[in-house]
């Protein structure tokens, strides 16, 4: 308990200084699985709901604390003590034995006295910071604001909803297995499972995927139910050929490789991430051109053979998928979403040139800001005469308003992220 917790504080703390989660976590180089699993589960936690813990230790503490890794202890301390069920006291002595590893022994008194006066005071001191919006939704007041602003009816439902635990939604592949027989291969090894969509399953409890049947075997993908919508609402046909700009890590490309056998294209301006697209494409039994390179670029890359179909899944905010990533909640500013529409523009203005009349560009964000999306869209289309919107047909359990889905609520038939999509044709 107390090395995860000092673990977890600290990458909390490294996150909050800029650096991305997944990075951070990446560089422990810890061989005990449960140990991993628990940090990664209490760093999680804790950014997911920082912005409540942050207002629980500001009335706890007679001042300010100095000292950024003994406030982190707190704050992963007190996640423990409000979202999960493990023992008060187990918390309560770790946490003052992690004070004691990273800071001077005359910290532990401070870190006890807080955590034992929340317990005490836990449910006034949970009404009284529900009243602040930063601690009652933990995001920033900017991204608080802009969606209050943008949905005044259901803001608070959408916040929470990003709040939510994520399911593990595997794509199956079914060029090697078929979904309820996937199914059945889970139960066998003793994981619940259930199917949702054509070719998703959620597994009841999450575990590392390369511990599920078939991994290796290429029986599965790791991907939500919002972003395994983008390959067939592409549709492309056998031998089309196709286009997946900003295709790392390669989780659309492999489907889109899935449903059918095309002239397949995927670039990425990352070289490095490129090479996560190839391995994925090898575990499972597929292939397609890689090309590194910057897809505003087109000279730099493109034969002047028009693709049929182009899937641009946009880099952005990732304000949909906080859920599965709450790092990007206090890694952006809301300065980046204006920087994010101008790199959206730039990619859509750059690669319609090239494709063929009568195909199909579907752009994709896993944004929730409307500025990313519906705007970005309408604003695209007003400047391309040759551009029209086509309606799309989603599955009705799915939470989308013309496009826009949602994070789904607790409970929901898809438990999906929040995700973007506008399928575009050139006349």
């Amino acid at each position: 308990m107390e090395r995860a917790q000092r673990i977890a504080a600290k990458a909390v703390r490294r996150v909050l200084a800029g650096a991305t989660l997944p990075a951070v976590l990446a560089g422990e180089n810890d061989e005990n699985v449960a140990d991993r699993a628990l940090v990664r589960e209490l760093a999680h936690g804790t950014l997911r709901f920082l912005g409540q813990l942050r207002a629980i230790v500001r009335l706890l503490a007679e001042r300010p604390l100095a000292d950024a890794s003994v406030e982190a202890l707190l704050w992963v301390a007190l996640y423990q003590l409000i979202h999960t069920q493990a023992p008060q006291h187990a918390i309560v002595d770790g946490a003052v034995r992690a004070t004691a590893r990273v800071k001077r022994t005359s910290a532990q008194g401070l870190v006890n006295a807080v955590l034992r006066n929340f317990l005490r005071r836990r449910d006034d001191l949970l009404a009284a910071v529900a009243r602040e919006p930063e601690a009652r939704f933990s995001y920033p007041r900017w991204w608080i604001d802009r969606v209050r602003a943008e949905r005044p009816e259901d803001y608070a439902v959408v916040l929470d909803a990003g709040n939510a635990r994520p399911p593990l939604c595997l794509r199956v592949n079914v060029r090697r297995i078929s979904p309820d027989d996937y199914v059945s291969a889970l139960a066998a090894q003793g994981h619940a499972a259930r199917r949702t969509g054509a070719a998703a399953v959620i597994v009841d409890r999450p575990r590392p995927a390369t511990a599920l049947p078939g991994y290796t075997s290429g029986w599965f993908s790791v991907q939500d139910a919002a972003a395994q919508l983008a390959a067939p609402l592409l549709d492309a046909g056998e031998g089309m050929r196709v286009l997946d700009a900003c295709a790392a890590p390669g989780g659309k490309t492999t489907h889109l490789a899935e449903l059918a056998t095309a002239d397949l294209t995927a670039i990425d301006v990352d070289a490095h991430r490129l090479e996560r697209v190839g391995e994925n494409l090898a575990r499972l039994g597929l292939s397609a051109r890689l090309v590194a390179g910057d897809a505003t670029d087109p000279a730099a890359w493109w034969s002047g053979v028009p693709f049929e179909r182009i899937l641009l899944d946009a880099p952005c905010t990732a304000s949909g998928v906080v859920r599965r990533h709450p790092d990007a909640k206090w890694l952006r500013r809301e300065s980046d979403v204006a920087s994010f529409v101008e790199q959206q523009r730039r990619l859509l203005d750059a690669l319609w040139p090239t494709l063929a009349g009568g195909g199909r560009l579907l752009y994709s964000a896993c944004s929730i800001f409307r500025a990313e999306n519906a705007e970005q869209i309408e604003t695209f289309v007003a400047r391309h005469p040759d551009a029209s919107r086509v309606p799309l047909e989603l599955p009705d359990s799915f939470a989308a308003v013309d496009g826009q889905l949602l994070p789904a609520e607790v409970g929901a038939e898809h438990n999906h992220d929040g995700f973007f999509y506008a399928l575009l044709q050139k006349s």
